[in-house]
């Protein structure tokens, strides 16, 4: 299985647009090779260069694995929100306060689907996923804020 997107590719800076600098939208992604036995999908974006530990930006699950990507700015029908370090729901763009941190876009293919409320926290996430992971990708972008 592979994560990408249109917007930055492996390893390179993200662009402004999608960050606190900027729109604060997500960005474009898309996928491939999603094993066929998929029943859902999950991603999790995080940055573990934070100084208070791994700060979560985004959790999204029960997306359909059907679907080959999310749309900049959207969200896929029928797939749920969960809670951020930031303290609120849904995309919380990079938003480092020095230097150069990494973000991993973490997509996971599941066996069964989610049974969390949205708002759901990133630990209560990745416990619901436990054990149930069939296959897993990642990509990572970079951002460092201007003048810090």
């Amino acid at each position: 299985m592979k994560i990408s997107s249109e917007a930055f590719k492996e390893g390179e800076r993200i662009p402004e647009k999608y960050t606190c600098d900027g729109d604060n939208i997500n960005p474009p992604l898309g996928w491939e090779g999603v094993p066929a036995e998929t029943e859902t999908l999950v991603l999790e974006v995080e940055d573990p260069d934070s100084p208070s530990g791994t700060w979560t930006h985004w959790t999204l699950w029960n997306i359909s694995p059907d679907l080959n990507g999310i749309d900049e700015n959207s969200l896929p029908d029928g797939a749920i929100e969960g809670g951020t370090t930031f303290g609120s729901i849904g995309y919380g763009g990079p938003c480092p306060g020095t230097g150069t941190h990494r973000y991993f876009f973490k997509l996971y293919a599941l066996s069964g689907t989610i049974n969390l409320k949205r708002g759901a926290l990133p630990g209560e996430l990745m416990r619901a996923i436990g054990g149930r992971i069939i296959d897993k990708a990642e990509l990572i972008g970079l951002y460092e804020r201007k003048g810090r």
